[in-house]
């Protein structure tokens, strides 16, 4: 039988796919007044967090181009990088096929312990899968909600 864990991420991620899936590349990288980031920050920092929560922590390889980490990681700003950043169509091709990666490789490992355990900035502490993939449905609604206030601001 099918984890409820995967559904919802499933669920969640189509949401944020069916919100993202038709912004052109440059209203993607629009930042609005006081904001610090982008449709395209939010959309690749959902991927890399999930990516880490749910590889990283275990050791295991992550299907991560090496310049993500630094245009994704958490602080990081558009406006301090001096890169260019990823289309809107890599950024969706990642997050489309991510949640069927991870259900494949823990459908049956959803209570094992991480290698590396972890403590949000809230101080929640993360040491299951499970645990790290449940936090990733908040997290990943964070960053919905940042989108929409980013496009809503676009049409003003």
């Amino acid at each position: 039988m099918r984890s409820y864990l995967f559904e919802h991420l499933e669920f969640v991620r189509a949401q944020t796919l069916n919100l993202v899936r038709e912004i052109p590349d440059d209203m993607a990288e629009w930042i609005p007044s006081g904001m610090n980031n982008h449709v395209k920050w939010n959309a690749g920092h959902i991927y890399l967090t999930l990516e880490r929560f749910a590889f990283g922590v275990n050791g295991e390889t992550m299907h991560l181009p090496e310049h993500y980490a630094e245009l994704f990681r958490t602080g990081s700003k558009p406006r301090e990088i001096n890169a260019s950043w990823p289309s809107m169509s890599e950024l969706i091709e990642r997050l489309e096929g991510q949640v069927q990666r991870i259900e494949q490789r823990y459908t049956t490992h959803l209570q094992d312990t991480v290698l590396s355990p972890y403590t949000t900035s809230k101080g929640l502490k993360l040491s299951r899968i499970e645990e790290f993939l449940s936090f990733c449905l908040y997290h990943e609604g964070m960053h919905f909600d940042k989108i929409k206030s980013i496009l809503s601001q676009n049409i003003q």
